[in-house]
């Protein structure tokens, strides 16, 4: 059994058989609803059938007239929902007393039919539910309380207390509802109005409808009741204000807004239309001078509004509405003319001075000014100011006057001319104001020096320039006017070395262009520093002046000089070296000199041609030949070297030495004072002892030839001092210079350097100092030159003539002076004598 009670009929009547039909009814009662598959009854055991049976017997329903909704189980013979049954379905008539389905249980051999009677039971599965979900009704305000309206109904399928049973209404002020029944049964509710309504309060009202059915649970369904109440002109316009007080300004335009007049009605439609005129208690001035819009309530300007003629307007306006019935509200609108400041205030110029000299003094007044206003009040009060920042001010003299004095100094320089606004302004509401325009022009005065853009100027000329060349442009700026501004250039006169500067630059009156009136040797003038002074032509003139540094730039104009080994011009230097040498021996040493500046003065040495080259090496920035491997017999007596010195200007200059080099096969040993080591030869070979006996007896019958010849040359008269001996090459250098690269410099390790290369070869090296010349007098001699007789007893005394080149001009007297002899000798002293009168050279000579 399921939850549901099940009803089982049997109706057995007279247990009459009729032959294979039975004519009893078998009746069922279920609800509708049941789910699919749930038994309603089991047919074998209430129609007493055999289980095992109903196969054979081919058992089925037979429906009569529906949808098959149930169906036999052939096995259990129970009786099943197939379907879900809907009451309201099968049966349409709501009004019915029951629903029933009918159907045959048919068995065969034998032969059995059975009626089967299900009622269906009506279960709470259906709500109430209206045919509209809104109700709307129009309902005037003046419908009177108690008046009925009639409302849809609702509809419910079920039947019996399942059914709709009552409505019910949202909580309202204004209506209530009353339920009734019709003749078939079915409720029915009326709207009652239980106050009466006011559009212009609510204008709709939103019901809620509710009906219920008498199921448990109970089941409802709503329907809103919208009511429109229908206006009816019950409210008269009403204006926001009764009475309006306007200010309006005189001389307000036609057409001016005075005042915007809103009445409103709460009625709606026509009944809320408003229109706007005057009463009759309105004067004919007011009408003419306002006008009044009928349809929007504006009052606007209509005549010309004069505060002198008329100061006030009373007016009465109405409102009127178009309903059937019009109402009507009214107010009183007072206009009230106000004074307004429309004259403007006058200027007056008594007196103007222009133009003034930049050099006026503070204080001092310029103009006279009065001011006027023909209003009264506020609106006649005045005030005259000028412009800001300006180096003026007002002094008011009496009423209404005003002065212009002059409240800082003048310069016109940086201003030339003033514009100069006075504004009169009044002290209305708005305040009107006017003006007038003054120039005041300023004199020039010559207060401003000329003034160089720099104050010193550096001008760079490279030497060998052509006379009248422009150097440079020198301007000045006066800002002054006219003659004050006019300038002229000076040379300041400024003397170097007795030459006058306007005697070797010239400057341009005009516009300060520079010229140079000579041509410039770097060598001999390196730099210029005079001053240039520009003056005007004011009253008294003024001036200033600038330093101006003139630079003489360097130019490779000179080539390099080979001082070392000295030659004749264009003669070949011989020199002569043992044949043992050693491998880097000393071999000759090449100094040069450029007398450029330091950067075109720097030089380098170079093999322009060298018999061979594996032979001999030259240090590039010494100038040192050395010997790059010992001499060997297949080497050749004779070497040929080809030195080229260059400087480092652009282009490059350059001169070339030519050495011949001769191996001889004696061993010379020299000697130095300032020569730590030795120079020692291996004059053994490794040739048998013939060929060393024969050259050991050549070299010395060499050194007797040479000694003969020394004897014989020191036995010669010497000669008068004014015949000097021929000398080498004198070589003039600047003191403390800075040559790179080994050239001539005046240092301890140059003097070394040199004395060992000449000495080596065997010469003597002097240096002499030179006292105000600031230069150096280097000389080299060869050693045999200029030796007189030497006594026996002294032997290592050697008498040498010097020869120098020297300025005379510079100095009177010659310092002492060192000479160091190339073969060790003591150190002697000498005085330059008879040095005074010489024209260009002096002829020195001296005994060592």
């Amino acid at each position: 059994m399921t939850a549901w009670t099940r009803y089982v009929l049997l109706a057995f009547s007279v247990l009459s058989y009729v032959d294979r039909v039975s004519t009893s009814v078998t009746h069922y009662s279920i609800p509708e609803e049941m789910k699919e598959g749930s038994v309603v009854a089991n047919l074998a055991n209430d129609l007493s059938l055999d289980l095992k049976t109903l196969k054979e017997r081919k058992m089925r329903l037979d429906i009569i007239a529906n949808k098959k909704y149930l169906d036999v189980n052939k096995e259990t013979g129970e009786l099943y929902i197939v379907e879900k049954i809907d009451r309201e379905y099968i049966c349409t008539t709501k009004f019915a007393a029951s629903c029933y389905l009918r159907f045959e249980v048919i068995l065969e051999n034998p032969l059995r039919i059975f009626n089967i009677e299900v009622e269906i039971m009506d279960i709470n599965d259906n709500a109430p539910h209206f045919r509209r979900d809104a109700i709307h009704l129009d309902i005037s305000e003046a419908t009177q309380k108690g008046e009925r309206f009639s409302l849809s109904n609702a509809v419910d399928p079920d039947v019996g207390s399942n059914t709709l049973k009552t409505y019910y209404l949202s909580e309202s002020d204004h209506f209530n509802i009353e339920v009734q029944t019709g003749r078939d049964g079915t409720k029915l509710a009326d709207l009652i109005l239980t106050k009466t309504l006011d559009r212009e309060q609510q204008a709709v009202h939103n019901l809620i409808l509710t009906a219920v059915d008498g199921g448990t649970p109970a089941r409802s369904g709503t329907a809103s009741i919208i009511v429109h109440v229908l206006d009816t002109n019950d409210n008269a316009p009403v204006f926001e204000k009764d009475n309006y007080d306007i200010k309006v300004m005189e001389n307000s335009p036609v057409g001016s807004l005075v005042v915007y007049l809103n009445a409103t009605d709460l009625d709606s439609g026509s009944n809320s239309d408003v229109s706007y005129s005057y009463s009759l208690y309105t004067s004919e001035k007011a009408q003419e001078t306002f006008n009044l819009n009928p349809k929007t309530g504006e009052i606007t300007v209509k005549g010309v509004l004069n505060y002198e003629d008329y100061k006030i307007y009373d007016m009465e306006i109405i409102a009127t509405d178009k309903g059937v019935n019009s109402l009507s509200g009214q107010c009183t609108v007072k206009v009230i003319v106000e004074d307004m400041n429309d004259n403007h205030p006058e200027i007056s110029i008594k007196s103007f001075q222009s133009p003034v000299g930049e050099d006026i003094e503070v204080d001092t007044v310029i103009a006279v000014v009065s001011v006027s206003d023909k209003d009264s009040g506020d609106n006649g009060e005045v005030d005259l100011h000028i412009p800001r920042h300006m180096p003026f001010k007002l002094r008011q003299s009496s009423d209404n006057y005003y002065e212009l004095v002059v409240s800082e100094p003048l310069d016109r320089e940086k201003v030339p001319e003033y514009e100069i606004t006075f504004t009169v302004t009044d002290r209305g509401s708005p305040p009107l104001s006017d003006n007038e325009t003054m120039t005041l022009e300023l004199l020039d005065v010559n207060d401003n020096v000329p003034q160089f853009p720099q104050s010193f100027y550096t001008i760079r000329v490279p030497e060998n320039n052509a006379p009248g060349a422009l150097l440079g442009s020198l301007t000045a700026f006066d800002p002054d006017l006219h003659e004050n501004q006019y300038l002229v250039y000076f040379i300041l006169e400024k003397e170097v070395a007795n030459t006058s500067m306007s005697m070797l630059f010239s400057i341009n009156p005009e516009n300060g262009n520079l010229y140079a009136l000579k041509t410039f040797d770097y060598e001999i003038e390196k730099e210029f520093l005079f001053h240039i002074e520009a003056r005007d032509s004011g009253s008294p003139p003024l001036s200033s002046n600038v330093t101006v540094h003139i630079i003489i730039m360097d130019q490779n104009d000179n080539a390099p000089v080979i001082v070392s080994p000295w030659r004749a011009h264009g003669s070949v230097v011989e020199e002569k070296i043992p044949r043992s040498t050693d491998k880097g021996s000393l071999v000759a040493k090449v100094i040069a000199l450029d007398t450029d500046s330091v950067h075109n003065s720097r030089i380098t040495y170079q093999f322009l041609q060298v018999t061979d080259a594996t032979l001999f090496s030259l240090d590039q920035y010494n100038g040192e030949i050395r010997t790059m491997r010992m001499f060997s017999y297949r080497d050749p007596r004779h070497q040929q070297l080809v030195v080229v010195a260059k400087d480092n200007g652009q282009p490059s200059l350059s001169a070339t030495v030519t050495i011949k080099l001769s191996t001889v096969e004696t061993a010379v040993k020299h000697y130095s004072d300032m020569t730590e080591v030795p120079l020692e030869y291996d004059i053994f070979s490794d040739l048998n002892l013939y060929l060393v006996i024969g050259l050991g007896s050549v070299s010395f019958l060499l050194l007797i030839t040479i000694l003969v010849t020394i004897v014989l040359k020191c036995q010669k008269p010497k000669s008068s001092s004014k015949a000097p001996p021929p000398c080498r090459n004198s070589v003039i250098s600047e003191r403390n210079s800075t040559i790179a690269d080994s050239t001539l410099v005046s240092n301890d390790a140059y003097w070394y350097s040199l004395f060992l290369a000449e000495t080596r070869k065997g010469k003597l090296v002097v240096r002499q100092p030179v006292p105000k010349g600031s230069r150096y007098i280097v000389s080299s001699i060869p050693r045999g030159t200029g030796v007189t007789d030497t006594s026996g007893s002294a032997p290592s005394t050697l008498q040498v003539r010097v020869c120098f080149l020297w300025r005379c001009s510079l100095v009177k007297q010659m310092p002492f002076f060192s000479a160091v002899t190339s073969w060790g000798g003591p150190l002697c002293r000498g005085q330059l004598l008879g040095a005074e009168n010489s024209d260009c050279n002096v002829v020195f000579i001296s005994n060592l």
